[in-house]
C-alpha cells in the first residue's frame, strides 16, 4: 500500500495550533481593499478557527500527522 499524501492546497491554507485546532485565513482580503475601512481590514487580517463541521474534512486532507 503506498503512503498517504497530504493535499498540497490544504497544506498551504491551514495551520494546526498547539491544541490541535485548525486555523484559516479570512475571506475578502484578496483585492479591492482600498475602499474597505481600515478597521475592517485589520479585523479580516487575523486568522480564524475552522468550524467543527469542516474540521474533520480538513484533517483528512492534511493527513494523519497534521490533525492531532
Amino acid at each position: 500500500m503506498p503512503k498517504m499524501k497530504s493535499h498540497s492546497g490544504a497544506k498551504k491554507r491551514f495551520k494546526t495550533t498547539g491544541t490541535g485546532k485548525l486555523r484559516r485565513r479570512q475571506a475578502n482580503l484578496g483585492h479591492l481593499n482600498e475602499h474597505k475601512a481600515s478597521t475592517r481590514l485589520r479585523r479580516l487580517s487575523t486568522s480564524e478557527a475552522v468550524s467543527p463541521a469542516d474540521a474533520k474534512k480538513m484533517r483528512k486532507l492534511l493527513g494523519k500527522h497534521k490533525g492531532r
